[in-house]
Formats: structure tokens, C-alpha cells, sequence
């Protein structure tokens, strides 16, 4: 791996001589995320295979160009898991190209996130190529090691824009002994008022998804709490196939709900507080995380559907508009940034990429 590394320091310092913007690229299962790529193709996935791995640590140590599904293959033989769930986007009867270097890089996480954290809440440490070719360590294998801790968790959904992450570290966690989704009729507003008197409760909710009057709520831990919590809840039990098949879709993205957005049509991720009141925006909803994050597919013909328009809603209820897939990118993809954490993140790119060449704006314009 030694001569990868090496190729990658050549090509990064050559960058930076040139000024030569470079497209950090592995699998490419997020290109569409995020403002539009640019610059040379630098492809991360020569430099692959898992590190070190100790399950009794509950930790695993992989570098960037590591397919995701080679990672969850090694867990899965010691019942283990990446409990944040991180998206393949993989499409139906295609194998999945998502790295690990790329799911850090984009930051995203699943239905499960709302019951144990998201992806940054989960890297120990990191390795990163900064704009010299000079690697860097920052945090450790362990919790109790803080050391740089900060500095590996900021590079979570950072996009590629500090740096070329060469290795993370992961904490890991069992799998759930037990699950069960349970499945009830109920409007949106009644569903999140529902999941807010539920998640105030003892309850072992890993997730939950509601869209089109139904409203999914997946249980998972020990047997015997899975099994009071359905006695407790009530609702209609769904068949643990079609169940499963139900998260991996809203995980993947492969619900009939996107499909507009995979035939182009804009989709935008609004992050609210769980207790925010439906969204008055024309269109289909679907909402996770407990009621903090509202996914909105635009009516056609529908007006308001500007950015503007949307973070306007989304601000009064104490949350943001992101434009997830297609739509006018020349506005933002993400919402604006106030001015001094502006001046925050410029500092930081021109701290550990002082060319500005790793994914030039792929976050913000002009960053």
C-alpha cells in the first residue's frame, strides 16, 4: 500500500504546485450530493482493505477505498454492526461501489440514527493526506482517547474538502438480539405527536418512518423488551421479511417515495426539531428520525419550491433546507452559513488545504 500512498502524495503535491483542482473520488454512489463535483479525478480505491479489527473492542480500523459492503461482511461474521446505517445507494439488482472514505466524506446515516447517533458520533480517529501530502493522525482506537478527537469527527460530512482521508476508525456495536416493526394508520400530525410521547418513554425504538397515512415504528434490542414494547404499543405487526425490506429501502433510498427524485425531479431533506408541526410545503412528505427529518418531493407545478421559499419554512421551525438530489444547485445546496461560521470553515480549508484544491465548492460556493 506503500506505493498508493505514495502515488496519492505525488499527485496532491503536483495539485498544489499547479493549483489544479482534484476531485476526491471513490465509488462515486454520492456524486450526486452535494454542489456539483470538480476538478481531476483522484480515485481512492486502490488504497483499500481492513486494518485492524478487534470485536472485543467493538471497534474496526479500514482504509478509505474499503467497500462499505466488505466492512458490514467482517461485522456481520461477530454479529456486529455499523449501527448508523450508512447508505450504499445502491440501485435495485446493482452491487453496491460505496466506500468507507466516501460514507465518512459524505457524513450521511440512516432510519437508525435516531436511536444511536449519526456517523461523526462514531469515528474514533482519522488518518488525512492534508494539501502538502502530509499525513496526519488525529484521535485514536479507543473512546478514552480525545486526543485530536475533534478534529476526525469534523471531517465527517466534510465532503473531501480538507483533505484526503486515508484511514478511520470506527466504533462498532452488536447487533440487536431481537426486532420488530410495528405498523399504524394515523396522519402526519398525530404520527409525530405519537413519536414524541413515545420516544419521552423506556422504549427500545431504533426507528421510525411515516408516509402516506401509515406510520412504521421498528423496535430492536433484547427479545423480552421487544416483546413488551409491541404488547405496550400496540398497532399491526409486520412480517419480519417485508419489514427488513422496508428499512433497507428508506436506508437506500430505493422507496417508491424517491422514485421522482431518481427520475429527476428535486428532493430536499429538511432537518427540524422532532416536535416542529407538519411542514406546509405542496407536495409528498416523508418523514424519519422521530419527526426530525422531513423529506419533501415538490408537487408539480407546485410554486414556493424555490430555495428561498423552502428555508423560509424551515427556519421559523428551528431547522434547515438542504437540496438533496437535483434542483437548481447554483442557490446553495445547503443552507447559508452565518457569517462567523463562515469564517470558521474558510479557516479550516485554508489550514489543512491551503491550495483549495481538494473538491473546491463542493459544500459551499466559493469554499
Amino acid at each position: 500500500m506503500q506505493a498508493t500512498l505514495d502515488a496519492f502524495r505525488d499527485a496532491v503535491r503536483q495539485a498544489t504546485e499547479t493549483r489544479t483542482p482534484l476531485r476526491l473520488r471513490g465509488g462515486g454512489s454520492k456524486d450526486f450530493y452535494g454542489q456539483a463535483p470538480e476538478g481531476q479525478v483522484l480515485d481512492t480505491r486502490a488504497y483499500a482493505g481492513i486494518v485492524d479489527y478487534d470485536p472485543a473492542e467493538l471497534v474496526i480500523t479500514a482504509r478509505c477505498g474499503t467497500p462499505l459492503a466488505q466492512i458490514e461482511a467482517a461485522l456481520a461474521e461477530k454479529r456486529q454492526v455499523l449501527a448508523f446505517e450508512p447508505p450504499h445507494f445502491a440501485l435495485p439488482g446493482q452491487a453496491s461501489t460505496a466506500t468507507l472514505g466516501g460514507a465518512v466524506a459524505a457524513g450521511l446515516s440512516g432510519p437508525r440514527r435516531q436511536s444511536v447517533g449519526a456517523l461523526r458520533d462514531f469515528v474514533l480517529g482519522a488518518q488525512l493526506m492534508d494539501g502538502t501530502g502530509e499525513v496526519m493522525n488525529f484521535g485514536g482506537q479507543v473512546m478514552k482517547n480525545v486526543a485530536g478527537y475533534d478534529v476526525s469527527r469534523l471531517l465527517a460530512g466534510s465532503l473531501g474538502t480538507l483533505g484526503l482521508v486515508l484511514e478511520v476508525s470506527l466504533k462498532v456495536l452488536p447487533a440487536p438480539f431481537d426486532e420488530a416493526t410495528l405498523r399504524f394508520e394515523l396522519a402526519q400530525a398525530d404520527a409525530i405527536r405519537q413519536l414524541n410521547q413515545w420516544g419521552g418513554q423506556p422504549l427500545p425504538l431504533a426507528a421510525s418512518a411515516w408516509h402516506d397515512g401509515v406510520l412504521h415504528v421498528r423496535l430492536a434490542g433484547a427479545t423480552a423488551a421487544v416483546r413488551a414494547a409491541c404488547a405496550r404499543l400496540g398497532g399491526e405487526r409486520v412480517d419480519g421479511t417485508m419489514a427488513a425490506a422496508l428499512w433497507q429501502s428508506l436506508r437506500e433510498q430505493t422507496h417508491a417515495f424517491f422514485t421522482p427524485a431518481h427520475a429527476g425531479r428535486a428532493l430536499w431533506r429538511l432537518a427540524v426539531p422532532p416536535v416542529a408541526a407538519p411542514l406546509d410545503l405542496p407536495g409528498q412528505q416523508l418523514v424519519e428520525w422521530g419527526g426530525g427529518q422531513r423529506w419533501w418531493l415538490p408537487a408539480d407545478g407546485a410554486t414556493r419550491t424555490d430555495a428561498e421559499s423552502v428555508r423560509a419554512v424551515a427556519q421559523p421551525a428551528g431547522g434547515h433546507a438542504t437540496l438533496f438530489r437535483n434542483g437548481d444547485k447554483s442557490v446553495g445546496v445547503f443552507t447559508p452559513l452565518a457569517s462567523p461560521l463562515a469564517a470558521i470553515h474558510r479557516r479550516l480549508k485554508a489550514t489543512f488545504d491551503p491550495a483549495g484544491i481538494f473538491n473546491p465548492q463542493r459544500m459551499y460556493p466559493g469554499l
